[in-house]
């Protein structure tokens, strides 16, 4: 049986003395797409976050086999925040910001290689900001902007994407370039673990859902609702959901499609 990508256990996180997440258990096996699903204040950012390090948790989470606070192949990991953070000082090129995700491939300190600048101008291209490319970040629109943190996180070919929101603020058009990207990881045996509130062009692509509430795991299993898969898939997935919880109500999940 292959290592889980991610496995944590009784997770908990309390912000600000309040608790966030309830003891929340998640395991992503390799090749899987997993979507984190819930209503606003659910804790479903905050999961992702501890997922990767980036808020205190309670519980234990391991990445590809090793705890989390000993794990340090973070080229194996492509991360986009929910609101990337764009620097009010001397502003990055679009160029700039996707390759910086390329760097945590190289030594500290290291240069991007030619290779680097390949990928990452050809990434660019695919999210429809080749004539942008060296145009300042905080000179493109919202959306923009989000695209160019998708290509950022995808630059590096990792191992297992962790996506916070990567459709908000983009067009259709834009969410089905990025349904092609993640398809394409997909198959080649990439997991990837993506918060939405609405699945779109996605849909096809899920192999599990996991529905938050309050903190805690309301319904895991396929993403159309209890225990169905009634979704095609045009290409064969590495797993199916192990477990399937009871859901809360009767009908399809949020933002899935009946």
């Amino acid at each position: 049986m292959s290592t889980p990508v991610i496995e944590a256990r009784g997770v908990t996180v309390e912000l600000g003395g309040t608790p966030v997440l309830r003891g929340v258990d998640l395991t992503v096996a390799p090749g899987e797409f997993l979507a984190l699903l819930g209503p606003n204040g659910s804790g479903k950012s905050t999961l992702v976050r501890a997922l990767v390090g980036l808020v205190p948790h309670g519980g234990t989470i391991e990445l590809f086999g090793t705890p989390l606070e000993r794990f340090t192949q973070r080229e194996r990991l492509g991360y986009m925040a929910q609101r990337p953070e764009v620097s009010a000082g001397v502003p990055a090129t679009v160029t700039e910001v996707v390759l910086s995700g390329a760097l945590s491939r190289r030594p500290r300190f290291g240069w991007p290689t030619r290779t680097d600048r390949a990928a990452a101008a050809e990434l660019i291209d695919r999210v429809g900001l080749a004539r942008l490319a060296h145009r300042p970040i905080t000179h493109l629109s919202g959306g923009q902007q989000q695209r160019a943190h998708i290509a950022r996180a995808l630059v590096a070919s990792p191992d297992l994407v962790v996506m916070d929101e990567p459709m908000a603020g983009i067009d259709a058009h834009s969410a089905d370039v990025l349904a092609g990207l993640l398809d394409e990881l997909d198959d080649r045996g990439t997991a990837i673990v993506m918060v939405a509130h609405e699945l779109g062009p996605m849909l096809p692509l899920i192999d599990r859902a996991v529905h938050l509430d309050a903190g805690t795991v309301e319904y895991e299993g396929p993403p159309t609702g209890h225990g169905v898969h009634d979704h095609a898939h045009d290409h064969a997935h590495t797993s199916e959901p192990a477990v399937t919880r009871p859901v809360p109500t009767e009908g399809p999940l949020p933002g899935a499609t009946p």
